[in-house]
């Protein structure tokens, strides 16, 4: 409408009372039309892209939403599936000497394991030779047969979700010297002839390990007042 009232202003053939009359026109048009375009935001009078765009991101929130729901974490039923796994534990005549084992044993109670065996052992040759047999082939074989017969043993069986892996990280690097501080054989220990304690490398062999070390009515089957805390 602004371009209708140059153009009557500007016309050389339009008299000064069609001019007025146009002029008074244009403004009544002004009048009607400039409420709408002070409206412009309300939703009836939205471009049909704005309204489009509107349902296009109804759709994507809805979808997010949708998408968000599907992937809701429940850390409680991931722990539920989690299966409870059994370990053996043995500190070495070395670490028995030193006077190590309460440090030890410390190190797994703080981590909220179970303790369900414990006992100071002699440990027979026999016995040394079939807990190693997998190293039988290694030149070292006797030299360990030795070190652990040498003096009295620490056995010890413990329970526990991941317990088995999660024990080998306690314990540290085989080798005392590339072992990360903070861990078992990094504090304590300073070479693998003598690196102190011994633990499973697999679920099977917790169990057949455990097996081997205590008889039959050495183990104790119970519940630790502080489980609720440390797993739901």
């Amino acid at each position: 409408m602004e371009g209708l009232s140059v153009v009557g202003a500007t016309s050389p053939c339009v008299s000064s009372s069609a001019l007025s009359s146009k002029t008074s026109r244009a403004h009544s048009c002004k009048l009607i039309l400039n409420p709408i375009k002070k409206n412009h935001h309300l939703a009836a009078f939205q471009p049909a892209f704005h309204l489009f765009a509107s349902n296009r991101n109804q759709s994507r929130s809805h979808a997010s939403k949708r998408n968000h729901t599907a992937r809701i974490f429940l850390p409680h039923l991931v722990a539920s599936m989690e299966e409870v796994e059994e370990t053996y534990i043995m500190i070495k005549p070395d670490g028995v000497q030193r006077g190590l084992v309460g440090e030890i044993i410390s190190r797994f109670e703080k981590k909220g394991f179970k303790l369900t065996g414990l006992k100071l052992f002699q440990c027979p040759k026999e016995l040394a030779e079939e807990h190693y047999k997998d190293l039988q082939s290694k030149s070292f074989f006797p030299k360990l047969i030795d070190y652990i017969t040498s003096g009295p043993v620490v056995c010890m069986a413990w329970e526990g979700i991941g317990v088995v892996a999660s024990a080998r990280k306690l314990i540290g690097a085989t080798n005392p010297l590339n072992a990360e501080p903070g861990t078992i054989r990094g504090d304590l220990a300073v070479q693998t002839g003598r690196n102190v304690v011994h633990g499973s490398d697999s679920p099977d062999n917790g169990k057949r390990e455990i097996a081997l070390w205590f008889r039959e009515g050495e183990l104790c089957s119970w519940t630790p007042v502080q489980e609720p805390w440390l797993v739901e």
